[in-house]
C-alpha cells in the first residue's frame, strides 16, 4: 500500500508508460523532454513508492519486469481517464458541453420551444437539458435560487437582477364551446361576449397577460365576469367544453383534437401576448451564452 506521504504523480506514470513503450532511456527521455538522469530518478522514485522493480536493466537491454507488465495497462487507463476528464472539463468551460436547466410555461412548448431545442441539440449534442413546466412565479423563484438557468414566461415583471428578452409575439384566441352560436364567420368583436362568464389565468400568476385581457374587454365596454381560474390549458378547455365559461388564450395553446371547443383567433385587436426569455444576471453556466445566441438567431 502506498503511504499518504508518497502519493503517485502523473508525471512519473507518464514517464513509466513512455519508457515501457520504447524500452530505451535515451529515446524515452527525448520524447518526454527530460534528461536521462531525470527520467531514471522518476522511475526509481516510482519503484520505491510501489515497492517493486518495474524494469529489469542490464548494460545491453531494458525490459519490463512482471510487476511492470501488470502496471502498464493500469497506468494507461489512469492517464487516459485523466486526459478524458480534462478534455470534458475544457469542453464544459467553453460551453460546448454541460447541462442547462430550463423552465417554461405550457404554451411555450406548443410552438416556440420545440424547434429551438431541436436545432440547439443538433448543433450542441454534448449539452443536456432538464425541462420543467412552471408558473411565471415559480420560474422567477427558480432563477433566484439557481434551480433553473433560463425561463420562458409570459410576464415582464422581474427583479433587477434578472435579464429579460422578448422572444415571441402572437395573437390572442377566443375559446368557445363547440355548440356556441358564435363562430369565425359571425364574430365581429368582443362586445358579443360581454355577458359570458370567463375562465382565465389567475392575475397573480400572469399579471401582464391578465391585464391584456382586461384591456381588451375594456376596449369593448365591459369588464369580464370571471367564473373560474386555471393555469393549465387542458383544464381551461375542459371547463369551456362543459359550458362553464369561455376563455382567451395564446393562439399557440389551442388544441383542436381532444376537446369539443372551437377557436376564434383575434387578429384585429392591439392586444398581443408575448413570451419572454429570462435569466439571472451573473449566471456563470458556460452553456448559457451559447443558448442565448441560439435564441437570438431564432428571434430574428
Amino acid at each position: 500500500m502506498i503511504s499518504k506521504s508518497n502519493q503517485l504523480e502523473l508525471r512519473e506514470l507518464r514517464s513509466f508508460v513512455v519508457l515501457a513503450g520504447t524500452l530505451h532511456y535515451g529515446r524515452a527521455a527525448e520524447e518526454l523532454h527530460l534528461s536521462q538522469s531525470a527520467l531514471s530518478q522518476q522511475i526509481m522514485q516510482l519503484e520505491r513508492m510501489l515497492g517493486h522493480k518495474l524494469f529489469d536493466r542490464t548494460n545491453r537491454r531494458v525490459a519490463l519486469s512482471k510487476a511492470g507488465e501488470l502496471l502498464l495497462p493500469e497506468a494507461g487507463r489512469i492517464l487516459q481517464q485523466v486526459e478524458s476528464s480534462v478534455s470534458s472539463w475544457e469542453r464544459t468551460m467553453a460551453g460546448q458541453a454541460g447541462q442547462l436547466n430550463i423552465g417554461f410555461v405550457g404554451s411555450a412548448m406548443q410552438s416556440y420551444l420545440p424547434p429551438l431545442l431541436k436545432s440547439f441539440s443538433a448543433s450542441h449534442p454534448e449539452i443536456r437539458f432538464t425541462l420543467e413546466e412552471l408558473t411565471n412565479a415559480e420560474q422567477l423563484e427558480g432563477l433566484e435560487h439557481g434551480l433553473i438557468d433560463i425561463a420562458f414566461m409570459r410576464s415582464n415583471r422581474v427583479p433587477e437582477d434578472v435579464q429579460l428578452q422578448s422572444v415571441f409575439t402572437e395573437n390572442l384566441c377566443l375559446v368557445l364551446p363547440q355548440d356556441h352560436p358564435l363562430d369565425a364567420s359571425s364574430f365581429r368583436d368582443m362586445s358579443q361576449v360581454a355577458e359570458e362568464s370567463f375562465v382565465l389565468f389567475p392575475n397573480e400568476n400572469s399579471p401582464r397577460y391578465y391585464q391584456q385581457i382586461q384591456n381588451l374587454c375594456a376596449d369593448h365596454g365591459f369588464s369580464p365576469r370571471i367564473a373560474h381560474r386555471s393555469i393549465h390549458g387542458p383544464t381551461i378547455f375542459s371547463l369551456v367544453e362543459n359550458g362553464m365559461g369561455i376563455s382567451i388564450i395564446p393562439n399557440s395553446l389551442r388544441d383542436k383534437q381532444q376537446y369539443k371547443v372551437k377557436f376564434i383567433e383575434l387578429t384585429d385587436i392591439p392586444q398581443k401576448t408575448e413570451l419572454f426569455a429570462a435569466w439571472k444576471k451573473g449566471n456563470e453556466n458556460p452553456a448559457l451564452p451559447r443558448f442565448k445566441r441560439a435564441i437570438d438567431l431564432e428571434t430574428r
